[in-house]
């Protein structure tokens, strides 16, 4: 079941009820019917622009018709996650011979990062079978299948392979992080960069948890993310919508705090 319907489906089960108990109903209902509209503003933007990405690190990569978890529209934009944006480019100007992408979805990193680092093997990580394939449809899309290995499960043993390599993981697990990012039982973590998506909304306390662990190997950036986005130069479609379709355009379906940390090792290369 693709995400449209799993929206669909929540939303009429929702608006189903005789009657909100609480403002917890409400809100929860006012959030899908958020997604849902998120959802037919990204059918306008395929209507005026294709799929083709239209700003940001990611600009002219050949997107999919649908995400294969959260929000969409957003990517296309390019107004995705911005406050890495900077973080990317100097990713991407950092000569990594290896990026490893956890959690990875339908590739919008990978595949973004194969695009833009072509002396960069990339390992792609994801449980999801049908996140493969849409990882595998993406790379083809844009002539990068050869840069990019689809793996499901990612397990820390598999860094010693890596031990000599400059590298750089990307991590993005929907709190598990810290049980992912095992350095007092795997010290090859130690040895590499580290960009982690830190679920403070499903883990409260999480981040600080990371950045105690890593701070006496890395050198440690917290990237806040407030929700605001700049679209640059916005074509004319975008601009007659109603401003509240302009917000739901960039909006990213969060609940709540989800900050970043990059993690530079103090280890010489």
């Amino acid at each position: 079941m693709n995400v449209h319907q799993l929206v669909k489906n929540s939303l009429i089960k929702s608006l189903s009820k005789e009657s909100f108990n609480d403002l917890n109903d409400l809100n929860d209902s006012l959030r899908l019917l958020s997604k849902w509209r998120s959802l037919l503003i990204t059918n306008t933007y395929i209507e005026n622009e294709g799929l083709k990405v239209f700003q940001g690190p990611f600009k002219g990569m050949t997107f999919l018709r649908e995400s294969s978890e959260g929000c969409h529209v957003a990517k296309l934009l390019g107004t995705y996650e911005q406050p890495l944006h900077d973080y990317l480019e100097k990713i991407i100007s950092s000569d990594y011979k290896l990026i490893i992408n956890i959690g990875s979805a339908e590739g919008y990193y990978s595949v973004g990062l194969a695009m833009r680092s072509k002396a960069s093997k990339i390992l792609s990580f994801d449980i999801n079978k049908d996140a493969q394939k849409a990882c595998k449809d993406l790379s083809i899309k844009n002539e990068v299948e050869d840069l990019i290995e689809i793996k499901s499960e990612f397990h820390p043993s598999i860094l010693k392979d890596y031990k000599h390599t400059k590298s750089l993981l990307i991590c993005d697990v929907e709190g598990d992080e810290k049980k992912l990012l095992d350095i007092n039982n795997y010290s090859e973590f130690k040895e590499i960069d580290i960009l982690v998506e830190s679920h403070e909304c499903l883990v409260p306390g999480i981040t600080e948890e990371l950045i105690n662990c890593f701070s006496s190997s890395h050198e440690i950036s917290l990237i806040h993310d407030d929700g605001q986005r700049v679209l640059n130069s916005p074509p004319k479609w975008f601009l007659s919508l109603a401003h509240l379709d302009q917000l739901l355009s960039i909006w990213e379906w969060r609940s709540g705090a989800t900050p970043w940390i990059f993690m530079k090792t103090r280890k010489t290369k």
